[in-house]
């Protein structure tokens, strides 16, 4: 199993150096969150990841969850690891203190759940989906709902879930059939089941409160008549204290492809009790609050797999012998030369570290967004900040995790034979992330949102903010001879952008198809010019320090190498994406359903 170590020296790059992190968050109030409370944070995560998560990995993958009568036992480890981890304090970090949180920002939270995650996957997804719990209930529920569920979430005493999909409707919500009776005291009785429940039974905490989507008999049919609940595992009191068992139960729980320690439930509600959040009919609207957060979470996943995976395939890449370099021994006094040598494997390695450190630079940024969306009393930044937000975030999600997932076969593949068993660990990171490609929206259904929805929707307008700041910074850098190798294809790329979205939308107008059609290679062309954008604005800040004299040389001419090679061997894989968006939806349609056979 590759011994996990977590990239403090990048991650403070992207933070102190690319991102300026001291100045946002004295600008946004954020008093405490000074440098060296910062890097402590981040040293005492990783700490913890090194030493208590990462060492349960392969273990919890071995055993897996187990249910027996409705209760449902997580791998030796699990429990201990979690009670280390609220004992920490680690849920408390970037939540209200209000509600008893540290109060610290989301960006600060968003760098220690990828070292959780690369360390964890399994592990990290019990709490994280208890953010998008507490997201949802502080933005919407009414005060008495926040004072008795919120204060033991933010604790981790208690986690949360987010209950949506059913059997026969996946995606399309619209189909639930879980209902919602008002009961005499105003609470509701709803009854139904939900599948693909992630950390939705598991005996980590005391309590578990699910975030329920379903229909008030009487409501419009389809995704107009969906309300959100919460639904405990055991009812509350009015005080927020543990009452009697809900009518909630664990019907099964799948046996997976991975993340085999996380437990995925059927979750039935046979008349359990629940409680309105928000307004009747307005659920999916609520339910943004949560999957938003979700999304950039599954977002960070991809990334942590791409480290996860870069570490474990350099370790070896440098320790395994296997025939001479083509351009001369490099290890005179061995049988065979470390396979690092070999420019194949320096292509995986190498795609595996632009991933995973442009990916940082990106859910960083995104990561900083939410927070000027969480504090920041100016609206006009704000509304900026949304508008950035809704672009990207469906891009982050699904090119960063199917990206991630490439960068976990590379893993394998630089093992060769070894990375096919179960022993060195690789093969796990490949079945665990898979599930990040999937999970929060699709690839497919991420780029409908990104194209049908964002782009199309605003007819251009949303990418006006961020297409602006690119802009700015390769006017700002139009005279520096060393960035032209960057700048110029940003301008490139972008120009073809935007001639791309004008094109699908001209065709559109025709034939609607032409959007479904090319939505995923559109997504895919967004994504890799969004990540050259990141790797230009990191060899900037590398090409400066060098220019200063700093003491940290091999680190910075490292940055612009990778710039350099992601630019050269990465981002021309998008002029194939733009091919495919340019030959049109015709020859993708031109089976009928019947003459697809075998």
């Amino acid at each position: 199993m590759p011994e996990y170590k977590a990239p403090i020296r990048d991650i403070k790059f992207v933070m102190q150096e690319l991102l300026n992190c001291d100045n946002h968050y004295q600008k946004l109030g954020y008093e405490d969150a000074s440098l060296d409370m910062v890097d402590a944070i981040i040293s005492e995560a990783a700490k913890f990841a090194e030493q208590v998560v990462a060492p349960i990995n392969q273990i919890g993958d071995e055993q897996g969850c187990t249910w027996t009568d409705g209760e449902v036992t997580t791998p030796d480890g699990f429990k201990d690891a979690y009670q280390q981890y609220v004992a920490g304090g680690w849920p408390t970090l970037a939540q209200s203190v209000e509600f008893g949180g540290q109060g610290l920002p989301h960006s600060l939270n968003t760098a220690i759940t990828e070292i959780f995650s690369s360390a964890n996957h399994s592990f990290a997804m019990y709490p994280g989906l208890s953010h998008g719990a507490l997201a949802t209930i502080e933005a919407h529920g009414s005060e008495q709902l926040k004072n008795q569920f919120i204060p033991k979430l933010v604790a981790g005493t208690w986690t949360g879930t987010m209950c949506l999909t059913e059997s026969h409707c996946g995606t399309d919500l619209g189909m639930l059939r879980t209902k919602a009776e008002l009961n005499d005291d105003g609470s509701y009785s709803l009854t139904g089941s939900k599948i693909f429940i992630s950390a939705g039974e598991h005996d980590l905490s005391d309590n578990i409160v699910h975030i329920v989507i379903a229909r008030i008999p009487g409501s419009p049919a389809g995704s107009k008549g969906i309300s959100l609940f919460i639904v405990p595992k055991f009812n509350v009191t009015d005080d927020g204290d543990i009452s009697e068992r809900n009518a909630v139960s664990c019907g099964s729980i799948e046996h997976k492809m991975g993340i085999n320690a996380n437990a995925t439930c059927v979750i039935n509600f046979d008349g359990a009790k629940g409680y309105l959040i928000g307004e009747i009919n307005r659920g999916l609207n609520c339910m943004f609050t949560f999957m938003n957060v979700a999304r950039l979470g599954v977002a960070t996943e991809g990334v942590a797999a791409a480290e996860a995976s870069f570490q474990g395939a350099l370790a070896y890449a440098k320790d395994r012998l296997q025939m001479r370099s083509l351009s001369g021994v490099k290890n005179p006094n061995g049988p065979a030369d470390a396979i690092i040598v070999h420019p194949d494997v320096r292509r995986m390695l190498l795609t595996q570290k632009s991933i995973a450190e442009g990916g940082r630079a990106l859910i960083a940024y995104l990561a900083q967004l939410v927070d000027i969306g969480h504090v920041s009393t100016c609206e006009e930044e704000k509304a900026a900040a949304e508008t950035k937000l809704a672009l990207l975030t469906p891009i982050a999600k699904a090119f960063l995790t199917e990206l991630g997932l490439e960068c976990t076969g590379h893993g394998v593949q630089v093992f060769g034979g070894h990375g096919f068993i179960k022993e060195w660990g690789m093969e796990q990171l490949m079945r665990d992330t898979k599930i990040s490609c999937l999970y929060e929206g699709t690839t497919g259904i991420q780029a409908l949102d990104l194209l049908a929805r964002k782009i199309l929707g605003s007819k251009g307008k949303i990418l006006k903010a961020f297409a602006s700041e690119v802009t700015i910074f390769c006017l700002e850098n139009a005279d520096d001879d060393a960035m032209q190798e960057f700048i110029q294809p940003i301008k490139s790329f972008g120009g073809d952008w935007q001639k791309m979205t004008e094109k699908v939308g001209a065709r559109a107008i025709k034939n609607p198809d032409e959007i479904g059609a090319a939505s995923v290679d559109y997504l895919m062309y967004s994504g890799y010019l969004t990540l050259a954008y990141f790797w230009a604005k990191m060899a900037k800040v590398a090409q400066d320090k060098l220019a200063e004299g700093c003491e940290d040389e091999a680190f910075y001419q490292a940055k612009i190498k990778t710039a350099r090679f992601y630019f050269q061997r990465i981002l021309p894989r998008a002029k194939g994406h733009a091919a495919c968006v340019e030959n049109g939806a015709q020859s993708m349609m031109a089976l009928d359903a019947d003459d697809f056979s075998f």
